[in-house]
């Protein structure tokens, strides 16, 4: 019981297949809509949540009743950082666990071939072993600011294992490391620490500013893929992988904190200084994912920091500076 499954793939070769991407406007599903759009993979059903409440059991039932999707890529969550985790763990906890419950159950009994669920990195221990390998998980307490999102997160990933044991369904999990790219949040309180700095770095080459002050010593480690990259790996999990475990969807490459500050700087032009505010503390030392697995399957990593973060300082600047 809870081996692999094997199922003859067709996702690429049938042009035709109708798939629903839940949550296609956001950072992540908006990459794997233009993914799925370049191959040719064009029978797209796609709902803004002002069209359909994800969260509401009976409108994602009545969806699933008339559309009947043949594949479901599972890309909508409520997101958000440290301060968004502490201020509001029940939204975190409550709204993912209905989106997944909802959109997991209708899938599997509407008659959907395959579904992907995708989760996020902060699944794992606050101490789990570097690189993190996908064993690690509900090895170890959880990092307290975002356990409510794993909580859920790690529900799902449980959801799709439950519903392929039990009804031999083909339900498979990705967890992605630290995205970025077009679409990304540039807000500035509530952003990630690249688009954070790219926004800060595009501020103060604007206003001549002298210098940019980042908070810590630079010294963390962190891993960060593009988010086309992960849309590629998406089409690859969904055409070549059918298992029970959940995989990891990393680069593979990690950048000390400092030297992704001075690529940002480089990239947005500002000719300013860089302080480090030492007073200020640095975070988890170290987070890299081992996605050997799916590197072993046959993926890889095509976008470099360097060519994503032109590519997302250009979207930045003609889709946020000029609205």
């Amino acid at each position: 019981m809870g081996g692999p499954i094997h199922y003859s793939s067709d996702f690429l070769t049938d042009k035709s297949a109708k798939i629903f991407v839940a949550g296609h406007g956001g950072l992540v599903g908006s990459a794997i809509v233009r993914k799925l759009q370049s191959l040719g993979l064009t029978n797209l059903v796609l709902r803004s949540h002002s069209e359909l409440d994800l969260t509401r059991q009976s409108d994602v039932e009545s969806f699933f009743a008339a559309e009947k999707p043949q594949y479901v890529i599972l890309a909508a969550a409520k997101v958000g950082g440290i301060h968004a985790n502490n201020t509001y763990p029940a939204d975190f906890i409550a709204i993912n666990l209905q989106i997944q419950t909802n959109v997991i159950d209708s899938s599997f009994r509407h008659g959907a071939k395959k579904l992907l669920f995708l989760g996020s990195s902060c699944i794992y221990p606050k101490l789990a072993p570097q690189p993190i390998p996908e064993n690690a998980l509900l090895t170890g307490p959880l990092e307290p600011t975002n356990e409510w999102y794993a909580v859920a997160k790690i529900s799902g990933i449980k959801m799709c294992q439950a519903y392929r044991i039990q009804y031999k369904w083909d339900a498979i999990s990705g967890m992605p490391t630290n995205l970025y790219g077009p679409n990304d949040n540039f807000h500035p309180e509530n952003s990630h620490v690249l688009p954070a700095l790219m926004r800060r770095f595009h501020e103060a080459k604007v206003s001549k500013a002298k210098e940019v002050v980042v908070w810590g010593t630079g010294s963390p480690l962190r891993e960060f893929l593009h988010v086309d990259d992960l849309a590629d790996a998406v089409v690859f999990l969904m055409d070549k992988y059918s298992g029970l475990e959940h995989l990891n969807v990393g680069s593979g490459k990690e950048v000390a904190i400092k030297e992704l500050a001075e690529l940002v700087k480089e990239v947005v032009g500002f000719e300013g200084e860089l302080v480090w505010d030492t007073s200020k503390p640095d975070g988890t030392p170290r987070k890299l994912m081992d996605s050997s697995k799916l590197l072993g399957l046959g993926w890889t990593p095509k976008i470099s920091l360097k060519d994503g973060l032109v590519d997302t300082y250009k979207w930045y600047v003609e889709n946020v500076v000029k609205q």
